[in-house]
């Protein structure tokens, strides 16, 4: 029996195959994430300005040890852009094997100066997306040297802002999302015919925001669908999109359990 697929919210606007599970819920994935807070920078996150080679930034995982005025949201700063065709959360760790020489001189510039570039999603049918995450180099391999113009754009900073329901319990709605998510691996497990286990804990004491981005990178087949995630500014609705998603999923995954277990040998 195939594996179902993520089933998005209702909101989304991803189109997604559905004869495939396009993200595999693995719950080791915590372990790359910084534990509390934003990784390591104040802005992760990004918008680039909509005119050519102008894109707005996210928050990234960059180290403050190397930038002594950390930039205001509303700033605009000029940042080399990777357009790639998957979506980098902050927090996330993404190893890159650069090759095509632009990039490589894009990074022997950044190794000189701040180590910050931004990741921004980018497909032939969408072109690139204004909202992107800011990146850090923290190791790296020399390669030969060459020189080609690189993607640069003005970009302006984001970070999530307050909710507009003060009263909100995002620690509450946290919680949901890894129920949600502890069920769906299960359910995945056996329907893979893997030994069903206990699903151990999978927040790590993140705070709502930096675990609702680590939610999101687990949906790694569908990169419009994480997008849309990465451009919310606002960790409750983030959560709220994150849990209908998993929650349709789960619904899918129940049934086709039931069917397997109806007609085993199908």
């Amino acid at each position: 029996m195939a594996f179902p697929q993520l089933i998005p919210s209702a909101s989304s606007s991803s189109s997604l195959n559905p004869n495939k599970l396009p993200y595999s819920l693995n719950p080791n994935l915590h372990l790359q994430f910084p534990s509390q807070s934003l990784p390591r920078c104040r802005h992760p996150l990004f918008r680039r300005r909509r005119r050519p080679d102008s894109f707005h930034c996210s928050a990234s995982s960059f180290s403050e040890k190397h930038h002594t005025n950390s930039p205001k949201s509303d700033d605009l700063v000029e940042l080399p852009l990777f357009p790639l065709p998957l979506v980098l959360f902050p927090g996330a760790i993404l190893p890159l094997q650069i090759f095509e020489f632009r990039y490589r001189i894009m990074m022997h510039t950044l190794l000189q100066t701040d180590l910050r570039f931004g990741v921004i999603y980018s497909d032939a049918v969408t072109g690139s997306a204004d909202v992107g995450c800011v990146g850090e180099v923290i190791k790296h391999e020399s390669l030969v040297d060459d020189r080609k113009p690189y993607l640069v754009a003005q970009v302006t900073w984001l970070e999530d802002r307050p909710s507009s329901n003060g009263e909100e319990d995002l620690d509450g709605l946290a919680n949901e999302v890894e129920t949600y998510m502890k069920d769906v691996i299960r359910l995945s497990n056996r329907l893979g015919g893997k030994p069903e286990k206990e699903v151990g804990d999978l927040r790590r004491n993140l705070f709502p925001t930096p675990f609702s981005f680590f939610v999101g990178s687990t949906f790694e087949g569908a990169p419009r669908e994480q997008q849309a995630l990465l451009e919310l500014e606002d960790t409750a609705t983030r959560l709220k999109r994150e849990k209908e998603t998993l929650r349709n999923t789960l619904n899918y995954l129940t049934a086709a359990s039931a069917v397997k277990d109806a007609f085993p040998s199908s």
